[in-house]
């Protein structure tokens, strides 16, 4: 397991977007990842494979820019790396929800730690006594790999989709605690932020998404493996590649 596969994301505005994609590809391919890093005004969303050391570069590389000081990657082993090219690609969103109020950076929404979600749903509350209802905002193929255990989710095929199955179920929150999650943080924290301004009371979010609840706590409360977009299409609750295949 010599192969370190890294995942982070930040919402952060980025008005240089075409200096910092040449710079990026210039410093991955000198130091041999492999895998897909985004950049879009919203933000810079990473996924990248390599030595332990020329990860460690990478991610010095990224925090030596005071946009990215507080990355915080998600690690995996594997071994060979679970992609088969690098590259830096531009796009108009890091997560496509194509709903333009959406300005993260502005404020997060409040996220929950996932050692205090596992004692929530040990006893089956938050530490206020509310019902706390776990809601999957990926897509369909994702889910059928596995899911928090009485998770909500809304079947749907993309992102985009998620705020019109969301406005069809707002009433099913009243009284109750929601925690978006997805698999690592990025769609929950645009989804939560949502959910905030069309008024829904009580919303956290999953920090770090489900690889990080699976790297603190492991596999409690949840049933299966983890979708991942790579080559290793899905991860059980140690990091490991799960055994099969997900099909899509």
């Amino acid at each position: 397991m010599s192969v370190v596969n890294i995942s982070c994301y930040k919402f952060v505005t980025l008005s240089d977007r075409e200096a910092l994609r040449a710079d990026l590809v210039r410093r991955c391919l000198g130091l041999g990842l492999k895998g897909t890093i985004l950049l879009a005004p919203e933000g810079i969303n990473v996924f990248l494979a390599g030595s332990r050391e020329a990860i460690d570069a990478i991610v010095a590389t990224l925090r030596a820019d005071s946009r990215f000081t507080d990355l915080q990657p998600k690690k995996s082993l594997s071994a060979e790396p679970p992609f088969r090219k690098m590259r830096v690609r531009l796009k108009k969103e890091i997560i496509t929800m194509r709903h333009p109020l959406i300005r993260p950076e502005e404020g997060r929404a409040p996220s929950v730690a996932a050692a205090t979600l596992k004692q929530w749903l040990d006893r089956g509350c938050d530490d206020e006594g509310r019902p706390v209802v776990m809601l999957d905002t990926r897509n369909d193929y994702e889910i059928a790999a596995g899911s928090f255990e009485h998770a909500v989710d809304y079947g749907i095929g993309i992102f985009s989709e998620f705020p019109l199955r969301l406005a069809e179920h707002r009433a099913d929150y009243v009284g109750k605690t929601v925690v978006s999650f997805c698999t690592g943080g990025i769609r929950c924290e645009k989804a939560a932020i949502h959910m905030q301004e069309t008024g829904i009371e009580r919303v956290y979010q999953l920090e770090g998404g489900i690889l990080k609840y699976f790297e603190e706590v492991g596999g409690a409360h949840y049933r299966g493996d983890c979708f991942v977009f790579d080559e290793r299409e899905a991860l059980s609750a140690d990091l490991q590649q799960a055994a099969g295949r997900v099909h899509r």
